[in-house]
């Protein structure tokens, strides 16, 4: 008989539904529940790319420790969906829990001997108490939701509140969700045996002043503390909730409080070259302007984004990455979109790219890479992915600092115009590879310049000249050079012992790799590893990997592309950069780091470790 798992807020649990049920709210109150119960939880909506009908999992990490990363396994399965039940059973860890619906019996090979089933007849409940159809969908995820309560130990009050809050002034919906809850409450309590489960959430202080906060509507927000006023977007998945919350805080944020008058302007495009040319032109004209999309989009604007480049115009393109290629997995996660951006368009251009690990570094990152923009006079990405943008994650408070001011960098004003001040628009004044530049209008009838893709002169006359040319390209990388002390720096985690193996990881990957990295430790193996927190690389980059035998690059995709970036920028032998790739959709866990590592440290293999599959 294998042993029940046995956990005190610490454990796994995935629900498995069907799209259009009702069930993510349902599911969303459930880690709630627990967050206001002082317990960390890091919630997952893994969903179909249609509207209704196809399954949908929701993955909920319940840690005491305040890991957010997903851990690998599952410790209780709710399994509602029929259609993929046996992938649900399958997954469970031995000695877990599997709770489903048992108004209909099931036969004995739909079960697993190591896992403890716990059925409720959630169908019969509901049929019992309600009449309506859609009341009958919609109450039975709240009825599930209550089941688990009892068997969980949720403070019942904590939900409550959220019905309260939820459903605020409207007294009978409140009611009906605090009936639904307790149907389900009361029926375990009265008929399944105490301590059938084993696993339990006990009342903490473990979040402190976090707060729960999801990656595009961080982004929103820092894009308008930043000064963005202009926004123009086409919508594709994961990236339409930045522009939609954009809109939304622009209406209170942006928006004349006497004359009503709005102070932005938010334009959904007919495609994403359209949008991507309106943002070019608003910071031609001196606007903060932005895009939101996602691979395919990025793919469609790469010509506009290399006259950008190479005329010199502020631009940020906030890239929800998704999966790839071409329409690939709209609502699945990966962070493959690394060359497409580093390098987007034709000839030799390369791009200032940030990656925020949560929706904090999403809000204090969109306002940087306004300020980039405008400081470097190029275009800036900002590289979120799906698991950030349309996941609630607990992370740091937001904080804005009253006094900071937009730096809006080199623009050259018209009272040092009409002073003499010498003015070429693409002329390197300062050594640092950034020109300055005009507005149009700051002066009658000095500051005039062409803005054009073709080859040009210092002061931006049309030019064919090899030289001409070859002077403009290697300014161009000098500014590039100069982005190097200007980005968000590398983040460094030394192990508790001196280690011979280091790791680099990046964005979303940040909160497995945490735990992995203490599992790795506890386990007597320590390693050091370094978040990447931008592109161009610093030159500590390059030292952290010089200091180790080997380094493992972390990331979510086939082909290692950060690794592939870091060896061509940095001229690093790729032997010693060890891929860890995954790229199936959803999110790496932290079993699968940790195994990858364990794996090459025991094998002492140079090969790298990738898995389709977690």
């Amino acid at each position: 008989m294998t042993q029940k798992l046995s956990a005190i807020n610490d454990f796994v649990i995935k629900f498995a539904n069907v799209n259009g049920s009702g069930s993510a709210s349902a599911n969303e109150l459930f880690a709630r529940s627990i967050l206001r119960m002082g317990v960390p939880v890091s919630p997952r909506n893994i969903f179909p790319s249609n509207i209704q009908g196809l399954p949908t999992w929701y993955e909920v990490r319940v840690s005491e420790a305040g890991y957010l990363g997903r851990r690998g396994g599952v410790d209780m399965a709710v399994a509602m969906n029929p259609e993929t039940w046996k992938q649900d059973v399958a997954e469970i860890s031995p000695g877990g829990y599997l709770f489903h619906d048992s108004t209909r019996p099931l036969p004995a090979s739909a079960f697993r001997d190591d896992v403890t089933t716990i059925g409720v007849p959630l169908t019969e409940i509901c049929n019992a108490a309600y009449t309506d159809p859609r009341q009958r969908q919609l109450f039975k995820n709240i009825i599930y939701v209550g089941a688990l309560s009892h068997l969980l130990g949720l403070d019942v009050a904590a939900i409550e509140a959220l019905f309260a809050q939820q459903y605020k002034g409207k007294e009978p919906l409140i009611a009906s969700n605090r009936k639904a809850l307790h149907l389900g409450r009361d029926w375990v309590r009265d008929n399944l045996p105490e301590g059938i489960c084993a696993l339990k959430v006990e009342r903490r202080d473990a979040v402190g002043d976090r707060i729960f906060a999801e990656g595009n509507a961080a982004t929103a927000l820092g894009a308008v503390y930043g000064g963005a006023t202009v926004c123009a977007w086409y919508p594709i998945t994961p990236s339409s909730g930045v522009a939609e919350a954009f809109e939304g805080y622009c209406k209170k944020l942006r928006t004349d409080p006497e004359t009503g008058q709005a102070k932005f302007a938010i334009i959904q495009s007919e495609d994403e070259l359209a949008s991507i040319g309106m943002v070019i032109g608003a910071g031609w004209n001196g606007a903060r302007a932005f895009t939101s999309t996602s691979g395919p989009g990025v793919s469609l604007m790469t010509e506009f984004i290399g006259l950008a480049y190479f005329a010199e115009i502020p631009a940020v393109i906030i890239n929800v990455q998704r999966g790839g290629p071409s329409t690939g997995m709209p609502t699945r996660t990966q962070q493959s979109d690394i060359f497409s951006c580093a390098y987007a368009s034709n000839g030799d251009t390369k791009h200032v790219l940030l990656f925020p690990e949560d929706p904090r570094e999403c809000f204090d990152f969109a306002a940087d890479s306004l300020d980039l923009a405008d400081r470097l006079q190029t275009p800036v990405f900002l590289m979120s992915d799906l698991d950030i943008g349309m996941n609630n994650r607990l992370c740091k408070p937001f904080e804005w600092d009253e006094n900071r001011k937009l730096d809006r960098g080199k623009v050259m004003s018209a009272e040092e115009l009409e002073a003499g001040k010498t003015f070429g628009r693409y002329l390197d004044a300062d050594g640092d590879g950034i020109p300055w530049r005009t507005l149009p209008g700051a002066h009658p009838s000095k500051g005039a310049f062409f803005t054009r893709g073709t080859t040009k002169n210092a002061f931006a006359k049309y030019s064919e000249e090899g030289a001409d040319y070859v002077e403009n390209m290697e300014r161009l990388q000098r500014k590039f050079d100069t982005a190097k002390r200007l980005v968000p720096q590398p983040v460094l985690r030394q192990a508790g012992k001196p280690a011979k193996l280091g790791a680099i990881y990046f964005g979303s990957t940040a909160p497995a790799m945490t735990e992995a990295l203490d599992n790795l430790a506890t386990d007597g193996q320590h390693v050091d590893a370094l978040r990447l927190r931008a592109f161009p690389f610093p030159q500590s980059v390059r030292d952290f990997i010089m200091a180790y035998e080997q380094v493992f690059v972390v990331e979510q995709n086939r082909d290692g592309q950060m690794r592939s970036l870091i060896v061509n920028e940095l001229g690093i032998d790729p032997a010693r950069l060890v891929p860890v790739l995954h790229y199936d959709g959803t999110p790496i866990t932290a079993r699968f780091i940790g195994q990858a590592i364990r794996d090459h440290i025991s094998e002492g293999a140079l090969a790298p470790f990738e898995r389709a599959v977690s």
